[in-house]
């Protein structure tokens, strides 16, 4: 019997700050940083899981404290046991009654229990030779819907609704396999638009984005409405008509404030207008995307778990979504959304603006098209291009779109040496 030996936590931040990389209007100085785990065994092989947590810098102390105290319900359990049972592991974890205390199942120790089921995902990948994605698809129906944690959700979405929504995706999945490994994921791009950045920067990367094959391109907003106008006439033109735009605030807004600010950029044919007020505001968003319609609404990367989506869903407050592969309690309540979204007909475009989640989250996008929504034309998945170099397995863009992953895994494990480089504070980087 194989056991689980190991959880290993380390404190990764990177300098992104000086550049002024990932700023936007609530984050200006933002350092890119990892709370991150590795799960290790005593199998002969060597088998290990890796995850992570996204954070900004300062704080990621606390997330990586949260990560540790997981040892003691990670460590000694029997390797096959868990990896049989990837629902169960994650409701062991969930249910924790002196944990789920300190959410429940948000904020923290939501997000640490969400970097080790994914690690245990990852270990679960590597244990049958496959990607994450297409370790998902291979499963039945029926295995998907055991993954799911339902409590909270049979109010609008319940196991026999799921199973028909898998069940329906069955139909035609050889040919979704076969597309999305011929030509990939569509993706939308966030690299050009950094608040920090100056507007020659600005032009000069969105120029660059569409000649790279990117459709869609998004900046951020939300300081000063002046220079959000020049800044989108700037982006309109240097990108053209026939390429889309969208915006994002951040959280920046009150409800009036949002409405009054995204009337001003009505005229620049925004594709979507992200995060314009609180994430738990759910009539909030219901309020702003009435008023501003026809410009679609979204949030999701700061929508703490499943019950959220469910009643942003319910209330109609958005028009699409995004997921996040590190925020929720990883793959499995990513998946409980994703079904959610399914059923209630919203579009999903995944978050992906940090260090390590263009890894993650393109395994759930693509898993989306083939398994439950069938969809991929009408929707993009996020790009920046960060930071990827610190990964074993990188993702792969051509053309702007995400090419399949094919290493086993879930394309988390982060290379030694950056992990010892630019650990905080003894890594080199820091000591500087």
């Amino acid at each position: 019997m194989a056991a689980f030996t190991g959880l290993e936590t380390y404190d990764v931040r990177f300098p992104t700050s000086r550049e002024l990389d990932g700023s936007d209007a609530m984050n200006r100085d933002p350092d890119y940083s990892a709370a991150y785990v590795r799960l290790s065994t005593d199998e002969p092989s060597g088998l290990a899981g890796h995850g992570f947590v996204f954070t900004i810098g300062r704080g990621n102390d606390v997330q990586t404290a949260a990560l540790a105290a997981l040892r003691d319900h990670v460590v000694g359990r029997d390797v096959d046991a868990v990896l049989d049972d990837l629902g169960g592991f994650a409701r062991s974890l969930v249910d924790d009654s002196q944990l789920r205390w300190l959410g429940p199942e948000k904020g923290v120790m939501h997000m640490a229990i969400g970097a080790v089921i994914n690690a245990a995902w990852d270990m679960a990948g590597r244990r049958a030779g496959k990607p994450v994605w297409r370790l998902i698809v291979d499963m039945s129906p029926e295995q998907i819907v055991d993954l799911i944690d339902f409590r909270y959700l049979t109010d609008a979405l319940t196991p026999a609704e799921a199973l028909r929504i898998l069940r329906a995706a069955q139909s035609g999945k050889a040919e979704r396999i076969a597309n999305l490994l011929e030509h990939g994921y569509p993706a939308y791009t966030t690299s050009p638009g950094w608040l920090g950045y100056s507007d020659e920067k600005l032009v000069r990367l969105a120029r660059e984005a569409v000649s790279a094959g990117f459709d869609t391109i998004k900046i951020k907003v939300g300081l000063r409405i002046e220079d959000d106008v020049r800044r989108c006439e700037l982006a309109r033109s240097a990108i053209g008509a026939d390429v889309a735009l969208a915006v994002d605030a951040n959280q920046r807004w009150d409800v009036p404030e949002a409405i009054a600010w995204l009337q001003h950029l009505q005229p620049f044919g925004i594709a979507w207008a992200e995060e314009p007020t609180s994430p738990d505001d759910i009539l909030g968003h219901a309020a702003i995307r009435a008023a501003v319609a026809p410009i679609p609404i979204s949030t999701g990367e700061h929508t703490h778990n499943r019950i959220m989506f469910k009643q942003l869903f319910q209330a109609q407050a958005v028009d699409l979504v995004q997921i996040d592969s590190a925020r929720v309690g990883g793959v499995n309540e990513n998946l409980a959304i994703l079904l959610l979204a399914a059923k209630f007909g919203v579009r999903v475009f995944p978050h992906a603006g940090g260090v390590g989640l263009c890894e993650l989250v393109q395994h759930l996008a693509m898993a989306d098209y083939i398994a439950i929504s069938t969809r991929m034309d009408d929707r993009r998945l996020e790009f920046v291009d960060h930071l990827h170099e610190h990964f074993r397995d990188p993702v792969r863009i051509r053309a702007g779109r995400y090419l399949a992953p094919q290493a086993p895994g879930f394309s988390a494990e982060m290379h030694p040496q950056s992990l010892q480089r630019y650990q905080f504070p003894t890594g080199a980087v820091w000591r500087k």
